[in-house]
Formats: C-alpha cells, sequence, structure tokens
C-alpha cells in the first residue's frame, strides 16, 4: 500500500536539495577572482565635453503702462510660477524708520487685498497647495506665486490682487512689527550673525542702508501711513519686471496678463531715486567683539570690493577658486597643514550695482585666533607677489567652467538670471561674456587683479571672541584694538 507521507517529502527533500546545490554554486561562483581592466591613473580618465548650454525659448514685451513681461514654457510637470520684480529696496526707506519697506513687504501680502482679507488668502491657496508671496530686500522686491495647471487663473488672480490692491490691515501691521522685535531682542544669540552683521557696519559705516539695522525705535516710529506712502511711492507698472514659466499656452497667459495688469495705472510718475553714495568706513584696524563664554573665535576680514560688471570679474573668480574650497589654498595651507581652523574662505565678492566687499575669515579655537589670521594674510600676500603656477591655473578654470552648466540646471534659473539683468542694466549674454573671460584668463591676469583688488593696507579685521583666550593676544597685531559695544538699545531710546 502506497504511504501518502512518502509522496509529501519525496518533492520537498528535492526542493531543498536544489537549493542547497544553487547556495553552493553561488559560493564557488563568488570566490572566483572577477576579471577586471587594469586601473588608470587619474590623469588618463577621459571625460565628454560639457554639452553647449541652450537658452530655452522665451518671449519678452512690454504693456502699455510699461510693465515688462517674460514668459517661458516648460510642460514637464503641471505646475506654473511667476515672479514679479518691483524697483525698491529697503536702502530707500528713511533714516528714521529702518524696518519700513521689510514691513511693507510683509504685509502686502499678510495684510490682504480689498477683496480677501490674509486669512481667506491663506484658506483658499492651502487647499490648492499653491502659494502668492511677497518681500522686499536691500536693492529689490518682489512677488511671486506658483500653482497646478489647474488651479493657474484662480491664483494669478489672487496674485495680481495682491500687487496692485493691498490694504495693509492694522493688525497684521502690528503682529509684524511684534514679530520684528522679537528678532531684534534675539540678535545677538549667534556668534557667527553677530561677525556678518558687525563686519557689514565696519565697512558701510553703521548709518549705510547696506549696514544698518532695524532698532526697537525706528520700528515704533513705522505707521500704516508710512507703509501705505512707500507702497505708493515704488509699486507702479513701470517698475515692475513679470516673469512666468511653466505649463501654460503663451497666447493665452498674455491674454490673461492683459487682463489683470494692463488696466494697472500709476497716479503719479513714479520717483527716480537717487542711489545711496558707498566708501569705507574704516580703513584699517583691528575689531573685537567679547563674548566670554565662547570657546572659539569668529574671524571676518576685509575691504570694500566692487560689482559683477567689473571687466576684471572674470579673472576674479578664477582667483577665488585658487584661494577656496577643497584644493584651494586656504583650505590646504591653513586649514590642513596648519590645522588653523575648522573654516577658512576668502572671496571676491560683487554686488550687482553697488559694491560689494572682499571678505576672508573663518573660525578657529581661541588661541588659533592671531595664527589664523596671520596665515590668511600671509596667503593674501603671496598671491599678490608670487605668480600661480599653470597647473594650479587650468586646474582653477576648469573648476569653474565645469560648474557653469549648473547655472541653467532648470529654465526657472535662466528666466530668474534674464530678469535680474534687464533689472540691473546688464546684457542678457553678461554670464557668456562672464564664460568666455574666465576662458581667456592667464596667470598674468591672476597676478594683476590680485595685486589690484586685493589691498592688505585696506584691510579691517573683526573677531568675535573671547578676548581672555586670545592668547597671543589680539594686541600682537595691533596696537590700539577697538572693542565694540553690540548691546541692543532699550525700546525707549535709540
Amino acid at each position: 500500500m502506497n504511504n501518502p507521507k512518502s509522496k509529501i517529502k519525496k518533492p520537498k527533500f528535492l526542493r531543498w536539495l536544489g537549493l542547497l546545490l544553487l547556495t553552493m554554486l553561488l559560493v564557488v561562483v563568488s570566490r572566483v577572482p572577477a576579471v577586471a581592466a587594469t586601473p588608470r591613473h587619474y590623469t588618463e580618465l577621459e571625460f565628454a565635453p560639457v554639452p553647449e548650454i541652450q537658452i530655452p525659448e522665451y518671449t519678452r514685451y512690454k504693456l502699455d503702462n510699461g510693465m515688462v513681461v517674460y514668459l517661458m514654457e516648460d510642460h514637464e510637470l503641471p505646475l506654473v510660477g511667476g515672479t514679479a520684480l518691483i524697483r525698491t529696496g529697503d536702502r530707500l526707506e528713511p533714516v528714521d524708520k529702518i524696518g519700513l519697506a521689510t514691513m511693507v513687504g510683509e504685509v502686502m501680502r499678510t495684510g490682504g487685498t480689498k477683496q480677501h482679507s490674509g486669512d481667506e488668502l491663506n484658506a483658499l491657496l492651502e487647499q490648492r497647495a499653491a502659494s502668492v508671496e511677497t518681500g522686499i530686500g536691500t536693492a529689490s522686491g518682489s512677488a511671486s506665486f506658483s500653482a497646478l495647471t489647474e488651479d493657474l487663473d484662480m491664483v494669478f488672480d489672487l496674485f495680481a490682487e495682491v500687487i496692485q490692491e493691498p490694504v495693509f490691515a492694522p493688525d497684521k501691521l502690528e503682529l509684524a512689527k511684534r514679530q520684528q522685535a522679537g528678532q531684534i531682542a534675539r540678535r545677538n544669540d549667534d556668534p557667527n550673525d553677530i561677525a556678518g552683521r558687525e563686519f557689514q557696519k565696519l565697512i558701510y559705516g553703521d548709518t549705510s542702508p547696506y549696514a544698518r539695522t532695524v532698532e526697537y525705535q525706528t520700528l515704533d516710529n513705522i505707521t500704516r501711513d508710512d507703509v501705505v506712502a512707500f507702497y505708493g511711492q515704488y509699486f507702479h507698472p513701470e517698475n515692475m519686471i513679470l516673469g512666468i514659466i511653466g505649463d501654460f499656452d503663451s497666447a493665452k497667459m498674455r491674454s490673461r496678463i492683459q487682463e489683470q495688469f494692463g488696466n494697472w495705472k500709476s497716479a503719479s510718475k513714479p520717483s527716480q531715486p537717487t542711489m545711496p553714495e558707498v566708501s569705507q568706513a574704516k580703513q584699517t584696524g583691528v575689531f573685537l567683539v567679547n563674548q566670554p563664554q565662547l570657546t572659539q573665535s569668529y574671524v571676518q576680514m576685509g575691504h570694500l570690493g566692487g560689482q559683477f560688471n567689473s571687466p576684471d570679474y572674470p579673472a576674479l573668480d578664477v582667483l577665488n577658486q585658487i584661494m577656496n574650497g577643497f584644493g584651494g589654498r586656504l583650505f590646504n595651507e591653513v586649514r590642513s597643514r596648519q590645522g588653523l581652523a575648522y573654516s577658512v574662505y576668502g572671496y571676491w565678492s560683487p554686488s550687482f550695482d553697488f559694491p560689494g566687499t572682499f571678505i576672508a575669515g573663518g573660525q578657529t579655537r581661541s588661541d588659533g585666533t592671531v595664527p589664523l589670521i596671520k596665515a590668511v594674510l600671509a596667503e593674501i600676500e603671496e598671491l599678490r607677489t608670487i605668480p600661480v603656477s599653470q597647473a594650479e591655473l587650468a586646474y582653477a578654470k576648469d573648476q569653474v567652467l565645469n560648474s557653469f552648466v549648473f547655472n541653467f540646471q532648470d529654465p526657472a534659473q535662466t528666466l530668474s538670471r534674464l530678469m535680474r539683468y534687464e533689472y540691473y542694466g546688464y546684457p542678457e549674454d553678461f554670464l557668456f561674456q562672464y564664460q568666455k573671460g574666465v576662458q581667456a584668463t592667464t596667470v598674468e591676469d591672476v597676478q594683476r587683479v590680485a595685486q589690484k583688488y586685493l589691498q592688505p593696507d585696506k584691510i579691517v579685521t573683526l573677531v568675535v571672541g573671547n578676548a581672555a583666550a586670545i592668547q597671543p593676544p589680539l594686541t600682537s597685531l595691533s596696537a590700539n584694538v577697538t572693542s565694540l559695544d553690540i548691546t541692543i538699545p532699550d525700546p525707549k531710546s535709540s
């Protein structure tokens, strides 16, 4: 008689046997040495050339009221985004009302419009995972939106409302002022922020629009009438550049823009503001913000710099690459070989329409402060006096040129750049002119710009750290070390 159990065990046994044999085979195969190509030195590796960059197609036109419009279609995703640049900035606010532009930029969105309160705007946008945002920085104002294609009409209408019909609700203005006051109270919490803020004051002057800070008193001076007046002075169609990118039809979008912005008229001629003059406030010197609780020092040193439209900008950017990053002189010498810094940097940092800075520095332990400063100064002097090698130049240029493609990672970056260049009066091919300039940079160019733009006799040095722990002391650098008072003025006195 057949045993039914034997029929079950036999195939199960065979399955386990097959699995065992397969496992043994895999173990044997894994122990056989792989046949690999002969390793090659990194200098023998060959890479495909960087692809030629193509600017996406776009349309630029102007409405009858003077507003400039850029349209760039991109149908990869069902999304549409837009940004408006407005010719304004906090550098234009009165000296006794510092913080006014920030209030305008914030409350024109949070304060709602003639048709929708700020809370209603929040609810409508959140339901559709959309956004409308506004703000004002140093040299420009902005408004932006993002939406799914299917929600574009509604979101774009809200965007147009916020720009043209803000009501600056008093309660939202008071809320924004309280939040700003909270930031004032916390501004000395981060030593890195202290270093950045106080260094700007040393270079531009503490009353300069490029360095001054909001105080309780200047904030208290701001009224809703001030906010409305500032908005009315600068928010005009002639002062605006609008760019839209995404999944839309250009013909329909032009019609939509005309419908929402075509009838926007200025009640008065936009003012032509005078840009603040810039000069270096402190010509040299060593300055200290004493923070006894710190175990390390935050160092910033430098002087007034220049603008992007300098003909030497490409060569200066190559110089920046020689100084900075992995493989850069400051990293190799100051951080790696001498072990003087957790981080170290030095670069010519230009701005679009006012002088930027040359700034160097880093973070180090307290007893490394003076050696760090001396080491950075030594590297600057060497760049000024000794030509870089051809190999170092080639490496730096390759780094700059190979990273050039990242300026065009997506069409939105390109559109933003086109708008920014028009805003500041730069040619639309400015970035390509820069690329050609980098390609043409020579060893002689690098030394020439180092000698011209790196000026040791004008370097201002700021240290935020524990004075008692800084050994050797800062007086070993200069007999006169100026202590800076960063006490926050009382709300009742400024």
